[in-house]
């Protein structure tokens, strides 16, 4: 009599699994919630550590701050140019590389996989990285932040293995049909990869939107400055000020975390918009119904 039946055990797996992903969910929200209270609340409440997970003392300082130097509008631009760059550079070479390894007549595909393998675990670092960007003449240039890091072995072997799925039978048929082999890629393969390419191309996205490490070793140009290095130069020049008024003043300053928390939503809101655009891909079943007749 003690014992669930299957439904009810079914029942209760689903809540279990509900639960904990509500609980993921949450543990994910909740961060987020609360930078959005800092950025959105006064520095007197700040300080007075009444900040929760809602503002206090509603005010929107902190982004004036961050919205009144003309050049951060200059570097949000520039910032989304290179992006849009760097992940249709990142994605082509990709594709092209992905491509031909799905081929088993390729000569030599081992020893291009094992190469590119290798390349994942082992580098020249940073110091012969930077003595390459600089006898290539591509400091202070956009190329400096689009080509050191143009591909992903990662994400190429991710694309590779969704080519590998894509059933031979559609290929077969477009080649007896007169398709040569960069037709079958644009006309068959590409569009049965859009939920993989979306995905790939968001992750390129995302590393090139949050990258910091690279500006900071090649770009001294303050026109090249992309978003992560300029809201960077914002709070430590904050911080500055802040360390030379000295405790008595801090009220007169926007407190240092007040200025990080904007500066993370100013720097996510972009990416917070694309990732919707991109979500339907993750989603959509682009293979069911593709092989009928």
């Amino acid at each position: 009599m003690g014992l669930l039946s299957r439904k009810q055990r079914t029942n209760l797996v689903d809540l279990c699994i509900i639960l904990f992903l509500t609980g993921v969910a949450i543990t994910c929200l909740v961060p987020f919630l609360y930078m959005i209270a800092l950025s959105l609340s006064s520095n007197n409440a700040i300080i007075s550590q009444k900040v929760a997970l809602w503002p206090v003392e509603f005010t929107i300082e902190t982004y004036k701050t961050i919205l009144n130097d003309i050049e951060m509008i200059y570097t949000l631009g520039y910032t989304i140019v290179l992006t849009i760059i760097y992940t249709i550079i990142c994605m082509f070479l990709t594709v092209c590389a992905a491509y031909p390894l799905t081929k088993r007549r390729l000569k030599g595909r081992s020893f291009f996989l094992t190469f590119l393998v290798f390349t994942m675990y082992f580098s020249g670092g940073l110091i012969p990285s930077y003595i390459l960007v600089k006898n290539l003449l591509m400091i202070n240039t956009i190329w400096s932040l689009v080509l050191p890091g143009a591909m992903s072995v990662f994400n190429l072997i991710i694309l590779k293995t969704f080519f590998s799925s894509l059933p031979e039978s559609l290929e077969e048929s477009a080649s007896i049909d007169g398709c040569n082999e960069l037709g079958i890629l644009v006309r068959i393969v590409l569009p049965l990869s859009l939920p993989a390419i979306a995905t790939l191309s968001l992750f390129y996205a995302v590393d090139r939107w949050n990258g910091f490490q690279d500006a900071l070793f090649y770009i001294t140009d303050k026109n090249l400055y992309p978003m992560q290095l300029k809201l960077y130069q914002i709070i430590t020049a904050n911080q500055q000020l802040d360390a030379q008024q000295g405790e008595g003043s801090m009220g007169a300053f926007i407190v240092p975390e007040s200025l990080k928390a904007a500066s993370v939503m100013f720097a996510t809101v972009p990416i917070l918009v694309v990732y919707p655009k991109l979500q339907k891909y993750f989603v959509d079943g682009v293979m069911t119904g593709a092989i009928k007749g």
